[in-house]
C-alpha cells in the first residue's frame, strides 16, 4: 500500500510544552519529535476508521495477539475479543469483572479465580481466546510492573510458543504508585529494560504497540491505589504525563510504535468512570478502533471505506462527545499538532511509507547500550508464567 502523500514527513524539534498539556516535572528544556507537515488535529470521529466484526476478523486472520498490562489493558483485550465475534459493546458488568473463569468464549488460564483475587502487586491473571475457526488467537497477561521477574517468565513463555504477530502493552499506574518513593526513576529504568528485552525476544515481523496511559481524573479511587496511598493521587495525574513522555521517547528510540491514548481521550472525560481511572464501553470501543486503525496502517492494509456510524448505542462502534475541537488554518511550531505516533514495523526500513527519520541513526545498527540494565533472571530454572495448560 503506497504512501498517500508525495513527500515523507519532516522531523522537527518542538519544546516539551508544545507536546504535553502539563509540564513534565524534573524535565526542563527537553525536546520531542513533531511532524512538520502533519495535518491539524480534527475530530476523532472523522479520523478514525470504524471496524465491523467481519473486518476485524480479516485484519487479524491467522494472527497471534498478545496484550499485556493492567485493568485498562484487560478491557482492551475484552473489547477486542468481543469485536472479533460480534458488533456489540461490552456491558458494565463485563468491564468491571476481574479474573472470571470465562468471558465471551475465552478461558482463564492462570490466576484470577483460579488463585486469589486481591489488589496486591503479586496478582496474576492470564486469559486466552481462540476462535472457533482457529484463525484468531488473543492472549492477555496482567502486569503490575512494566519489567519484573514475572515479565521475564512471560517472555520466556512467548519464546517457546508461537511467535506473536502483534504485542500491545502498557504499564504505568501501578509502577508509579506501588513501588516506593523512587518509583519514577525505577519506572524509567524498567522501561529501558523492557524495550531492550522485547527487541531481543520478539521477531522483526512482530508489531509492538506501546499504549500511553490514559488521562486520570482529578480524584483517583481505583482499586490499585490502596487507602494508605491516597495522598499520592494528588500528584499521580502529573506523574502519568511525565511517565508517558519517557515511555514514548524510549519506545521511539527502540523503533516501537506508540499510540497516544492520553491525547485521544483528553476531552472524553464524560466516558471516564467515577473512580478517575477506568472508562466506559463506548470509550473502549473507540480505543479499539484507534488501535485497529493504527495496526492496519502499520501493516499496509487498506482500511474499510464504509460510512461512519452516527450516534452511539448498543451495536454502535463510536464514542460520543465531547471530543477535541477542530483546528483550522496553519499550525505554528509552538502549538500541539496532534498525538505522537511512531511507526515501528517494518522497523526502520527506508522505503517503508511510514518511515520517520531519527536523529540517532538506523535502529538496525543501534548499540545495545542498555544491556547492563538487564538483570539475569534465568540462572534459576523456574516454571512458566502460569501453571495451567494452554487451550489450543
Amino acid at each position: 500500500m503506497g504512501h498517500l502523500g508525495t513527500d515523507p514527513p519532516t522531523l522537527i524539534l518542538c519544546p516539551l510544552s508544545a507536546y504535553w498539556p502539563l509540564p513534565a516535572a524534573g524535565v526542563s528544556g527537553s525536546m520531542v519529535f513533531c511532524l512538520e507537515n502533519e495535518m491539524p488535529h480534527r475530530l476523532l470521529g472523522s479520523t478514525t476508521v470504524h471496524f465491523h466484526a467481519s473486518e476485524v476478523q480479516q485484519l487479524l486472520h491467522n494472527k497471534f495477539v498478545v496484550i499485556l498490562g493492567d485493568s485498562i489493558q484487560r478491557a482492551v483485550y475484552k473489547d477486542l475479543v468481543l469485536l472479533l465475534q460480534k458488533d456489540t459493546l461490552l456491558t458494565a458488568s463485563q468491564l468491571k469483572a476481574k479474573g472470571e473463569l470465562s468471558f465471551e468464549q475465552d478461558q482463564l488460564v492462570a490466576g484470577g479465580q483460579l488463585g486469589e483475587l486481591h489488589n496486591g502487586t503479586q496478582y496474576r491473571e492470564v486469559r486466552q481466546f481462540c476462535s472457533g475457526s482457529g484463525h484468531h488467537l488473543v492472549r492477555f497477561y496482567f502486569l503490575t510492573r512494566v519489567y519484573s521477574e514475572y515479565l521475564e517468565d512471560v517472555l520466556e513463555e512467548l519464546s517457546y510458543g508461537p511467535a506473536p504477530d502483534l504485542v500491545i502493552i502498557n504499564s504505568c499506574l501501578w509502577d508509579l504508585s506501588r513501588y516506593g518513593r523512587c518509583s519514577m526513576e525505577s519506572y524509567r529504568e524498567n522501561l529501558e529494560r523492557v524495550f531492550v528485552r522485547m527487541d531481543q525476544v520478539l521477531p522483526d515481523s512482530c508489531l509492538l504497540v506501546w499504549n500511553l496511559a490514559m488521562p486520570l481524573g482529578e480524584r483517583v479511587t481505583g482499586g490499585f491505589l490502596l487507602p494508605e496511598l491516597q495522598p499520592l493521587a494528588v500528584s499521580l495525574r502529573q506523574d502519568v504525563v511525565e511517565g508517558n513522555f519517557y515511555s514514548a521517547t524510549l519506545a521511539g528510540n527502540h523503533c516501537f510504535d506508540v499510540l497516544d491514548l492520553h491525547f485521544h481521550f483528553r476531552h472524553a472525560v464524560h466516558h471516564r468512570h467515577r473512580d478517575g481511572v477506568h472508562w466506559d464501553q463506548h470509550a473502549h470501543r473507540h480505543l479499539s478502533h484507534l488501535l485497529l486503525t493504527h495496526v492496519a496502517d502499520a501493516w499496509g492494509v487498506e482500511l474499510p471505506k464504509h460510512d461512519r456510524l452516527p450516534g452511539c448505542g448498543p451495536g454502535m462502534n463510536s464514542v460520543p462527545g465531547p471530543l477535541p475541537p477542530s483546528v483550522s488554518g496553519p499550525v505554528s511550531h509552538g502549538q500541539h499538532q496532534g498525538p505522537v505516533v511512531h511507526r515501528g514495523k517494518p522497523r526502520c526500513v527506508l522505503n517503508n511509507p511510514y518511515y520517520v527519520p531519527r536523529i540517532r541513526g538506523p535502529c538496525r545498527h543501534r548499540l545495545r547500550h542498555s544491556d547492563r540494565l538487564i538483570h539475569t533472571y534465568k540462572q534459576d530454572r523456574r516454571g512458566h508464567a502460569h501453571s495451567g495448560t494452554w487451550p489450543w
